[in-house]
């Protein structure tokens, strides 16, 4: 059975996805999955990750595959990947370039940061409107939220206004995330027993518990 997708996508800059994308990656690696990680964004910046990933930590590193890959290949390689994995995540363009557009249609699921702030909130229309009209489930985090940060009025109203849903997990503003990428680790990986580790775990569970729920592949 073809493993799960998940599309990591969000047209606006700035709100994590790769940060996401290799912290989620390395907590599922960890719970025993086995996962691929396809770099489609021109940045690359997943991709300079991984390399520095295997100068620092060489075979001692948790197992996973990356591919960095674009245009035309995306769609084969993806499916390439979910024959051999039991789940695939895509990191995205923060455009609604083609390969975004290919990610989306993929996905099983698409995962989609935010943070919380009205403007934020607004911009991400646009990934909730491709993600509608490639038949994909979109779920909406939270993430780099500030420390003892609270949803106000304008930023419930602005959330209520995508009719979307909402993780129940969020992901704080934690040094040790940036921290963790600089030395090539996961967060799992650089502080098993921190805030942000439970954070990551916590959600890496959700998303795998409503692709379960929504009858989708597990």
């Amino acid at each position: 059975m073809p493993g799960t997708i998940v599309t990591i996508a969000q047209q606006k800059g700035g709100a994590g996805k790769t940060t996401l994308a290799i912290h989620l990656a390395l907590a599922w690696a960890a719970a025993g999955k086995r996962v691929a990680i396809i770099d489609i964004d021109p940045q690359a910046s997943l991709s300079t990750w991984f390399r520095l990933r295997h100068e620092r930590l060489g075979a001692s590193a948790t197992p996973i595959e990356a591919v960095a890959v674009s245009g035309w290949r995306v769609a084969a390689e993806v499916e390439r990947q979910a024959r051999a994995h039991d789940i695939v995540l895509i990191d995205s363009p923060p455009h609604a370039e083609t390969e975004a557009r290919i990610a989306v249609r993929a996905g099983t699921l698409v995962l989609v940061p935010v943070q919380p702030s009205p403007i934020d909130l607004w911009a991400t229309k646009p990934t909730l409107d491709l993600a509608r009209a490639e038949k994909t489930p979109a779920l909406l985090v939270l993430n780099r939220v500030p420390a003892r940060a609270k949803l106000t009025g304008v930023v419930l109203e602005a959330f209520n206004a995508l009719d979307a849903p909402l993780a129940e997990t969020q992901i704080g503003n934690r040094v040790a995330l940036a921290a963790a990428i600089n030395e090539g680790q996961g967060i799992l990986e650089y502080e098993r027993s921190g805030t942000a580790a439970r954070e990551i775990t916590a959600l890496a569970e959700e998303v795998l518990r409503r692709v379960a729920g929504e009858g989708m592949s597990p």
